[in-house]
């Protein structure tokens, strides 16, 4: 009886083993039918929102894709180095960046025999990395000069050695790697004379068309723009912009179209048919139209905040419809895209909202408005 006692005791042991083993092979064929990534709950959450981002992600950038146009932000290179928020929605939103500073003169050649291309490079890099287009921001201006060149006479020929060296070294060092240069920037006034400034006043009138020829040089395959503000429309100034550009191109100045900078106000915004209008003049010279600087101030609008934004959105929207309409509009470019970063503020002394983006990176309904434009779907009656 002993005996068979403890035979009794093993089978019973040898049953709860294989019961074990089993259960346990059960667990293991479950558990490997999940995918390795998404093992972890955090793992689960990334995947399901990237799945989430995949299926109900519209962005401009996408869209612009479909429509023939690049929509691109100015972008700074601070931010770009430490705000990892501000690198996904550049990356995610625009396919076209324009250093906001870090390639004008002042920035980037402070001293006579140096220059610092760190901040450049931190942008070409980016773009490149995201597959995004560059726009060369500015070779020639009036404003953002260092001290040592505007604290010293100079004669008619070293200015203009100055003036060439420059040229020839940034658009060198950048080389196949910008789509889009502003040769010239802000050389006309409002009344439609030739602004003075040390260029003018220390080489002469002819310093524009040198420089295009320099630039073009130094890149043959980069396009070369002439870009100013206040000239969207028909008026004296956009009329001295295009006797300008036209002038140029008839005597064989390399100059491949004409930037419309956009800073405006929801008190006065452009009149759509006015900048159509300009647009198609130029076009029928053969030149591109590219809208580079746009931003849309409310400070002085009226009404509620609410409705300032609404204001705003429609000033956006019938801008990126008149370029979408005309053949020769080639891109669509907002002078940086959250407010967190804008100069505006800074500038005038007074809080204000211009751009796409609140100060959290929230889509404002300016953005909504260029994305049912974008699409298609747009509710404006100013057809």
């Amino acid at each position: 009886m002993k005996k068979y006692k403890w035979l009794t005791v093993l089978i019973f042991i040898s049953l709860a083993l294989t019961l074990k083993l089993f259960t346990f092979s059960f667990q293991l064929n479950s558990r490997a039918e999940i995918p390795k990534e998404i093992t972890t709950s955090s793992a689960i959450g990334q995947a399901q929102n990237k799945n989430n981002q995949s299926s109900t992600d519209t962005t401009l950038r996408s869209l612009a894709k479909e429509r023939g146009i690049s929509i691109g932000t100015a972008v700074q290179a601070r931010p770009l180095r430490e705000d990892d928020t501000y690198q996904e929605v550049l990356a995610r939103e625009f396919n076209l960046v324009t250093p906001e500073n870090a390639m004008k003169f002042g920035q980037l050649h402070s001293q006579r025999d140096r220059y610092d291309f760190t901040n450049p490079s931190t942008i070409v890099n980016f773009a490149q990395a995201n597959h995004m287009q560059v726009y060369g921001h500015t070779l020639v201006w009036h404003n953002n000069l260092p001290d040592w060149l505007k604290k010293k006479e100079w004669s008619r020929q070293e200015l203009s050695d100055i003036l060439r060296e420059h040229i020839y070294t940034v658009v060198s060092r950048f080389r196949g790697q910008i789509v889009v240069w502003d040769v010239v920037n802000e050389a006309i006034e409002n009344d439609g004379s030739l602004r003075k400034t040390i260029w003018r006043q220390g080489i002469g009138p002819e310093y524009i068309e040198m420089a295009f020829r320099w630039a073009h040089k130094a890149d043959p395959q980069a396009k070369l723009f002439y870009n100013d503000y206040n000239g969207e429309g028909l008026g004296k100034k956009s009329d001295a912009i295009y006797a300008l550009v036209k002038d140029l191109q008839q005597r064989g100045v390399p100059i491949h179209g004409v930037g419309f900078q956009m800073h405006t106000r929801i008190k006065n915004p452009p009149n759509p048919q006015k900048v159509a209008a300009n647009i198609q003049r130029l076009g029928e010279l053969g030149l591109e139209v590219r809208i580079t600087e746009m931003d849309v101030q409310i400070y002085d609008g009226k009404g509620t905040r609410e409705e300032k934004l609404a204001a705003q959105a429609e000033v956006y929207r019938e801008m990126l419809r008149v370029c979408l309409n005309a053949p020769n509009c080639k891109s669509f470019a907002t002078w940086g895209f959250s407010d967190k970063y804008s100069w505006i503020p800074y500038f005038f002394d007074r809080p204000d909202s211009p751009l796409l983006f609140d100060e959290s990176y929230r889509p404002k309904p300016a953005y909504n408005a260029l994305v049912e434009e974008l699409q298609g779907t747009s509710s404006s009656t100013n057809n």
